[in-house]
């Protein structure tokens, strides 16, 4: 029925399965999906949206290396929204509104036309482990198959429970069995297991909601996209509608806390601290009368809507008559309520940078069993954990992301360095180096590295060699020619900027805060050069960017810099850092429990201080 061998299996078909799967194939291994429902590949199990704050840098990172999210998500979208465009380019963010049905459809599809994956239904049980070595998994069907490599992406299914008010019931989703054997099988091998919590709100008819009695929230006037590919931009969207809760509404919900399992203790886990439930927010702020939910369409057809804001564990007919209290909620009626799970994960410092685990050789993990939560977190994990896997089955070296090389460094790096015991979520603000970790140039970074593992194709590498001839040429230009003040003084006076005496380089007038680069082509020699030269719109923005932002550029790479050098600092595997008697006694816990790999890791360390640091470069003879 299998391969004597698979190179590489993945256990599970969510999004950081599905990414897993194609990087392993794309990449030459030979590999095995197995999911415990072929019909659910690439669910959308909580809110039908992709992108967001750092997540859309995240999905744009996955697209430019070669992996598939960015295009399921142009091609099934039904609105496009950049986030932050009032702050500036580090801060752009990429959401887009998914039909969810679509979405599942696109990636089964996509997964199926990949060259060198095959698939199979069922449970896996157990992984099959020799001398500290992984070579295959076991499943309930009671087939042992054997591979060079597993990777596990598990996400709420291992040893899942769903709560709804007092009841309770195993399940890794709504509708869908939780799994077993794999968690106890991992901690009788040394792994440390916790239990983390996630939730979700209920499902709505949106025949059945008053929406003019709801803000509307339209989708951007011109989308974009998340692929840099030729994926079509949308002609046309679905809008999304705003409304809020009041005091009415907590204080219905409020009269069922006592049957909370988040407040009678019945959940051990934490939760996301960043989407709280709507009974932990009434909580935690009780000084707010109200709270914002937005109420979002799952796909083009269908009537069901995502309450998002409004996730609850409380009992059913408690979300319902709290609900009904909300302006537009008077008459609705409920598809499936809001409900809280409680899963197993291993704190992520028990893996190495390239998701490979410490204790077995060949057994990777990514997704929420490292304790993230998102979509976007878990596909980027599931691109590296597959890729990786494929290169260790082919005797190839991992391949590693640096924290300034992209975001998706940024997260391993902290789950293995810092670990989590809350599930972790990306912001921006966790990138020191997020002015050159941009959205729009993830393209420009990470292209040339995918096509060289034989992610990205030539032509993706063929098209950011044009887009990077484009933008320098333009530049080039910007900073050569100069314009004359009767050219540029009108235009100035208008934008509120002060008026030149003489000629100027139109680089310089770019650089002023209040000057677009929009405004500027309105005039003389710019106007006329890009007329013979009609540039796309993204060719332009990263003009603008690189030209109003190159000094910053400068200062955030010679920090980079500074940083590499650290890096390459190896800390020798069999150190024992108990017997160097001058380091901190916390120092020395942390050291042997996460075994940094470098002088840079170790100083990211919680609890290693500088005076730990320099025991260490003297220790390797700096």
């Amino acid at each position: 029925m299998f391969h004597t061998s698979y190179d590489v299996i993945v256990v599970g078909g969510g999004h950081a399965g599905c990414e897993a799967a194609t990087a392993a194939a794309k990449t030459g291994a030979s590999t095995l999906l197995v999911s415990m429902n072929l019909q659910n590949l690439g669910q959308m199990s909580c809110n039908p949206a992709m992108g967001g704050i750092a997540k859309g840098q995240i999905v744009r990172e996955i697209d430019a290396l070669g992996g598939y999210s960015g295009i399921i998500t142009d091609e099934t979208m039904i609105q496009f929204r950049m986030l932050n465009r009032s702050k500036g380019p580090a801060m752009w963010s990429p959401r887009a509104q998914s039909d969810r049905m679509r979405f599942s459809e696109a990636w089964r599809l996509k997964l199926e036309s990949t060259p060198g994956l095959d698939f199979w239904q069922d449970m896996v049980t157990g992984l099959l482990v020799k001398d500290k070595r992984v070579f295959g998994v076991k499943t309930s069907m009671g087939h042992e198959i054997k591979s060079k490599t597993v990777v596990l992406t598990n996400g709420t299914f291992l040893n899942g429970i769903i709560h709804i008010g007092e009841k309770q019931f195993g399940g890794g989703r709504a509708g869908e069995a939780a799994a077993k054997g794999i968690t106890e099988q991992l901690v009788e091998l040394g792994f440390e297991s916790g239990r983390m919590k996630t939730g979700t709100p209920p499902r709505v008819d949106g025949r059945s909601l008053d929406f003019t009695k709801m803000e509307l929230q339209e989708g951007d006037e011109k989308p974009g996209k998340f692929s840099f590919t030729n994926t079509s931009p949308l002609t046309k969207q679905r809008p999304c509608h705003i409304s809020y809760t009041n005091q009415k509404v907590h204080d219905i919900l409020k009269t069922a806390f006592h049957q909370s399992p988040m407040f009678t203790g019945r959940i051990g886990g934490l939760g996301p601290r960043y989407c709280p439930s709507i009974e932990d927010k009434i909580d935690r702020f009780a000084d707010k009368n109200q709270h914002q939910l937005f109420i979002e369409p799952e796909g083009w057809e269908t009537c069901e809507i995502y309450v998002n804001g409004f996730s609850s564990s409380l009992p059913e007919h408690i979300q319902h008559k709290a609900l009904s209290l909300v302006p537009g909620f008077e008459n609705f009626k409920m598809f499936r309520p809001g409900y809280a799970i409680e899963y197993d994960y291993f704190p992520p410092t028990q893996l190495n940078h390239s998701l490979e685990t410490k204790l077995i050789s060949g057994l990777y993990f990514s997704g929420q069993i490292n304790g993230t939560t998102g979509y976007e977190e878990a596909a980027c994990q599931g691109l590296v954990a597959g890729l990786n896997a494929s290169r260790q089955a082919q005797d190839l070296e991992p391949i590693v992301f640096r924290r300034d090389q992209a975001y998706i460094g940024v997260l391993i790096d902290d789950l293995i360095t810092k670990g989590t015991d809350e599930p972790y979520r990306m912001f921006t603000s966790r990138a020191e180096y997020r002015l050159l970790l941009r959205q729009d140039n993830a393209d420009s970074r990470l292209t040339p590295l995918g096509h060289s593992i034989g992610l990205a194709s030539d032509q993706r590498l063929e098209r950011v060699q044009e887009k990077e001839q484009a933008y320098k040429a333009c530049l080039k230009f910007l900073e050569k020619t100069s314009i004359d003040p009767d050219q540029a003084n009108g235009l100035l006076e208008s934008l509120g900027s002060a008026p030149v005496k003489q000629k100027t380089k139109i680089i310089k007038l770019l650089l002023r805060p209040e000057v677009k680069l929009s405004d500027l082509s309105q005039m003389g020699p710019l106007k006329q050069y890009l007329t013979e030269n009609p540039f796309e719109e993204e060719i332009l923005e990263q003009v603008e960017i690189q030209a109003k932002y190159a000094g910053y550029f400068e200062k955030e790479k010679e920090q980079a810099a500074k940083l590499q050098r650290l890096e390459n600092l190896k800390i020798p595997e069999d150190i024992d850092f108990h017997k160097l008697a001058s380091l901190s006694h916390e120092a020395k816990e942390k050291l042997t429990e996460i075994k940094p790999e470098s002088i840079a890791q170790a100083q990211r360390i919680s609890g290693v201080n500088p005076s730990d640091i320099s025991v260490l470069l003297v220790y390797l003879g700096r």
